[in-house]
């Protein structure tokens, strides 16, 4: 979730956006507001939306998501997936575990949802599967590797989706702190990375995407 309203963009656009998509979904509401109260760190609404529509436009079937929390984007995933895909996630919190079962199984979804319980770089190394999608949103001193094993799972043409990569307009200042060092140091490697045609995009707290070559 935004920091600050207007951390990427200017305030009025900021504004604009920010009631123009409006949240319909009780369920979805619920969880913003679950998450605003106890400080739990979500995508963004439009960051969400964005990954449904993704999954839904690549017609994805088997998607590896690096971060649950308490399962908001994978709702947007599952949807995007349909009935017939899979999302693999892995979540190291039995706290949030708890949680994002309850939510995932009131949306209707929990059957096209597989936790791996752990923390990411140790689980995975033990996944077989290949993916069509890999989403990455947990610790950013992490996300290079995250890639990299992400990657050898990823089928050519399979898409790659990275949140908090401006982390609130942080990575362009001279900010020292290590997430801020590690995100900078990120977005220089996966823009140049041999396997992928990548970009960032201004969407929420910014979003690497690119496809896999």
């Amino acid at each position: 979730m935004k920091a600050k309203l207007d951390a990427i963009i200017q305030r009025d656009q900021a504004e604009y956006l920010e009631q123009l998509l409006t949240q319909n979904d009780p369920l979805l509401a619920e969880m913003e507001a679950y998450a605003a109260e106890h400080k739990v760190p979500i995508a963004d609404r439009e960051v969400a939306r964005f990954l449904e529509i993704t999954a839904r436009a690549a017609g994805a079937r088997k998607v590896l998501e690096i971060g649950m929390a308490i399962g908001y984007s994978v709702v947007h995933l599952a949807r995007g997936v349909g009935a017939e895909g899979t999302i693999v996630t892995i979540e190291p919190n039995e706290e949030m575990i708890r949680a994002a079962s309850g939510y995932l199984k009131r949306a209707g979804v929990l059957d096209r949802v597989e936790i791996e319980r752990g923390k990411a770089l140790e689980v995975m190394p033990t996944l077989e599967e290949t993916f069509d999608l890999l989403f990455i949103d947990a610790v950013k001193e992490e996300y290079s590797r995250y890639l990299d094993l992400g990657l050898s799972r990823l089928r050519a043409g399979g898409v790659v989706i990275v949140d908090n990569l401006l982390w609130g307009g942080r990575v362009a200042t001279g900010d020292t702190e290590s997430s801020t060092v590690a995100l900078r140091e990120f977005n220089r490697y996966f823009l140049n990375h041999p396997q992928l045609l990548a970009e960032v995009l201004p969407v929420g707290d910014g979003l690497g995407y690119a496809v896999k070559l």
